[in-house]
């Protein structure tokens, strides 16, 4: 198997130990209906993760778990995820623009947090000795995110915590950096960090940072799922879209897709995951390899 960079990976992945298991989604984008295909793809994704995901410690989502933000739309999150009846590993949550933008802020963000059990903005947790870290707009926009002094502050201290160049520390936000991943070339469109400088310049402090995003919905056998990995910095993923799929035709597609991430002593593999056909997208297969920087 040969990642998008020209990189072996998976071989003899199970002769070694590994060390941590997690799913990153984003773009759910569920609706009330609850015949409505987002919310169906959410489900086959869910079911994916029950089946092949036993050792995982987490479902990380980045943002736009509502297609509008409405109450009842969190209600069918919940429906659906309820499902499953206690199968799914524990969900952490940052913030999407759909769920949050056009319309009063804090009652917006009220809904937000009830309808995820989610408790702040931005938030962190430690998880089988990794570090995870998510952001989160300060402000309603339509597109952009918005990230305050303080959160890029406190985001600093949170990667000085675990500042080991050989140790991954994990982080989430919806909007991806300009330039960086697919979708989020200037003329695409589908970047989205109003302090897009002051956040490069953070995270390029803490080269063993892996930055995962969603909100461009590329799909994952798209050129540039992946920026930084083979360098010395932070590396960068595109997560796609569980609800549907963009590409590089500037074309809407149905699909649903996502990462399985895996933890060894060395490396980090990324794997891409087609949840509507139940297959490994071969073309998003990457290995990070620790230390870094």
């Amino acid at each position: 198997m040969v990642d998008q960079n020209g990189m072996k990976v998976g071989e003899g992945r199970r002769d070694e130990e590994l060390l941590l298991a997690f799913q990153v989604i984003t773009d759910t984008h569920v609706r009330a209906d609850e015949q409505h295909t987002h919310n169906v793809n959410l489900e086959l994704a869910l079911r994916d993760i029950v089946e092949n995901g036993a050792e995982s410690a987490g479902i990380m989502h980045a943002g736009d778990v509502t297609d509008h933000g409405f109450p009842e739309e969190y209600e069918a999150w919940n429906r659906i995820w309820e499902q499953f009846g206690g199968r799914l590993p524990p969900l952490y949550v940052t913030m999407g623009n759909h769920d949050v933008a056009l319309g009063n802020w804090e009652a917006r963000l009220g809904q937000f947090l009830r309808g995820t059990g989610t408790e702040d903005i931005y938030h962190d947790h430690w998880i089988d000795g990794y570090h995870f870290v998510f952001l989160g707009t300060e402000e309603g926009l339509e597109l952009f995110s918005s990230l305050s002094e303080k959160q890029l502050a406190w985001l600093d201290d949170k990667l000085g915590e675990s500042a080991t160049a050989d140790r991954p520390v994990f982080v989430f936000l919806h909007q991806p950096l300009m330039n960086t991943v697919a979708g989020s070339y200037e003329a695409q469109r589908w970047y989205g960090v109003v302090q897009d400088a002051e956040l490069r310049a953070v995270l390029a402090r803490h080269p063993q940072a892996i930055l995962f995003t969603g909100h461009t919905h590329w799909e994952l056998d798209a050129p540039n799922t992946s920026f930084g990995v083979r360098g010395e910095g932070p590396a960068m993923f595109n997560a796609a879209s569980v609800a549907y799929l963009w590409s590089d035709e500037d074309e809407h597609k149905n699909g649903s897709q996502g990462f399985y991430v895996e933890v060894y002593r060395d490396h980090v593999l990324v794997r891409g995951r087609d949840f509507t056909r139940g297959e490994w997208v071969e073309a998003a297969q990457f290995r990070v390899e620790y230390p870094r920087g």
